[in-house]
């Protein structure tokens, strides 16, 4: 980075930089944890004549612990894909309007994680409902590690409250589905796309934009034949730029399906293992009767769902990791 004309070019910098972030999030941390051993064994060592400095090397002691644990966890970011940037898709699915607010409410929760965590986020599109809320859209999460640790929240987000948008206040259950997908770079060979295996439609947009998305045609939808995903674009005036984000996000989805097929051979001895990719219910947000929001999967709870809400799911990603490294059954549940 030091060198003369490194930022030359600016795309390959910025990705030099990214990496470099990507590699001290390992290091810095290991650092840390072995100064910290270092100094514990001199503590140890004076706390050996005065027991006044037992509560001190009690204190660092368990500091050390949990430093060690975030490197634990940090040590399951093992995928092929898992430093990548993540690519996070919403969708409204069962629940009419109170499933396209469902969908935007899990889409400022996501931007808040990101931002708690200093994380860029970029809107790549984004269909607004006539009523409430968004029918879809995707983000670009970009991070060190980002699609690690969002990976498992691909699958189905089931909400259970009174309904803001039913006069009689009744209860409603809606659903949106989440899909998160690995970013991978256009000059990137496990991941190829040819002309023949894809076709493109070109549309008028919808929504804001004002008169331009009635005179031309702008949006950009792709279907990929041998997979069968369909990806669209539209919130560019351009469909150039259309097109070139719309071939990022089949390009993600196309690494996210490869990446399954390898954790499915990978987990083919747990066979009671259940599905936890797009299309499967994952978690379960209640407002009412009571507040809580419970995984079905890793059976990670909490009492708080405004929190949850606010972006602070650190605990459910970090569950889903130790989970799914350890390939066991799922915690029991219950009806919930």
């Amino acid at each position: 980075m030091s060198q003369a004309g490194f930022w030359d070019n600016p795309d390959k910098a910025q990705a030099t930089v990214a990496e470099l972030k990507a590699v001290n999030t390992i290091l810095k941390p290991l650092d840390e944890a072995l100064g910290a051993s270092a100094d514990l064994e001199a503590l140890e060592e004076l706390a050996r004549e005065d027991e006044s400095l037992e509560g001190e090397l009690l204190r660092e002691a368990e500091s050390l612990e949990k430093k060690v644990d975030a490197l634990e966890l940090a040590s399951l970011l093992s995928g092929p894909h898992d430093a990548s940037d993540a690519l996070v898709s919403f969708n409204a699915r069962d629940g009419g309007t109170d499933a396209n607010d469902w969908a935007e409410m899990l889409l400022r929760m996501y931007s808040a994680w990101a931002a708690k965590h200093e994380f860029t986020i970029e809107l790549l599109d984004r269909q607004d409902d006539e009523v409430a809320g968004i029918q879809s859209a995707t983000v670009a999460i970009r991070g060190p590690w980002a699609y690690g640790y969002l990976k498992g929240e691909s699958g189905i987000h089931r909400l259970v409250r009174i309904s803001p948008f039913n006069s009689e206040g009744k209860r409603q259950t809606s659903f949106a589905a989440v899909d998160v997908a690995p970013e991978i770079p256009d000059d990137d060979t496990e991941v190829e796309i040819a002309d023949a295996d894809i076709r493109e439609d070109v549309f008028r947009a919808s929504g804001a934009g004002g008169q331009h998305v009635n005179k031309t045609s702008s949006a950009i939808r792709i279907t990929h034949f041998p997979t069968g995903i369909v990806v669209q674009c539209q919130s560019e005036r351009s469909q150039h730029k259309n097109r070139a984000t719309a071939l990022k996000m089949l390009r993600a989805r196309i690494a996210r399906i490869q990446e399954e097929k390898r954790e499915q051979e990978k987990h083919a001895q747990h066979q009671s293992k259940p599905k936890t990719g797009f299309g499967s219910q994952i978690r379960n947000y209640f407002l009412h009767p009571d507040q809580r929001v419970k995984d079905q999967r890793t059976g990670h709870y909490v009492g708080n769902f405004q929190s949850v809400l606010d972006g602070n799911i650190d605990g459910f990603l970090d569950a889903y990791l130790r989970w799914n490294a350890s390939g066991s059954a799922p915690a029991a549940v219950g009806d919930d």
